[in-house]
């Protein structure tokens, strides 16, 4: 493991920083390797409830792909099996939290949304820069943005490629807090701590039916939904949320 991707895990939060900041913290395939292989074992480890995604330093979340690595794989097929790091953000069954601020580009932009709240900075400038470079993007920005801005939006994004500035974007809906830089990260805590304290057995159970209604029918969702909710039941974390409730206090699920 390198320094270019760092985890760490305190009170049920798992913290994973991109740590690259002289490059803007620009994924290469290694860090997209060592990525994925947290993100598979934040999954597996009980002392994580909700994860954290943040970049180092001030200017940059992520400015998406390292173009120079991208220019070293050796045929199309080889870019095709690549780790796709933004679906390594996206298939965590646990709750995840962006702290965004400066660059937010291309791949790094795609992290974002595969995260499940985006809290930013101020100083954000969020875009999808790949048409002008003479691509698409990889990692789901054709397919998220029209789920979260709608038709439109997206394809202005997308065919323009310019980024927007946190104002906009939370006015979109694409980012759900919008604070100032210097409060970003004590806020993305904050709601992270909020979380975690729940019962990690609901918090998964609401992303994966949530996450659900993205790709069904609304009567398969609702099943789903119904079944979600009957193992959160069989878990019996519900017994301690009725027992708080009854005696006045804060439930403290120690699942």
């Amino acid at each position: 493991m390198t320094e270019e991707i760092t985890f760490t895990v305190a009170n049920y939060v798992g913290e994973i920083m991109l740590n690259r900041p002289q490059k803007h913290n620009a994924m290469t395939p290694k860090m997209a390797a060592e990525l994925q292989a947290i993100c598979m074992a934040v999954d597996r480890d009980e002392t994580v409830r909700v994860v954290m995604l943040k970049g180092a330093g001030e200017r940059a979340f992520c400015s998406g792909s390292d173009l120079n690595s991208l220019a070293e794989y050796p045929s199309a097929w080889a870019f095709r099996n690549r780790v796709i790091y933004e679906s390594a953000i996206r298939n965590i069954k646990k709750p995840v939290i962006a702290a965004l601020k400066g660059w937010v580009l291309g791949g790094g932009a795609e992290m974002a949304m595969a995260a499940d709240i985006r809290v930013a900075g101020r100083s954000m400038k969020l875009g999808f820069p790949e048409v002008t470079r003479g691509w698409v993007g990889g990692g789901g920005a054709s397919q998220m943005l029209p789920r979260i801005v709608g038709y439109g939006q997206a394809m202005r994004l997308l065919l323009t490629g310019e980024p927007i500035d946190g104002e906009e974007a939370y006015r979109l809906g694409l980012v759900e807090y919008l604070v100032d830089d210097a409060e970003l990260e004590g806020n993305a805590r904050a709601l992270c701590a909020r979380i975690a304290g729940y019962s990690p057995v609901a918090s998964q159970s609401v992303k994966a039916a949530t996450r659900m209604a993205l790709s069904s029918t609304l009567d398969a969702g609702l099943r789903y939904e119904n079944e979600m909710n009957t193992l959160c039941f069989s878990a019996g974390d519900h017994l301690e949320g009725i027992n708080a409730f009854r005696e006045g206090r804060v439930a403290e699920f120690k699942r």
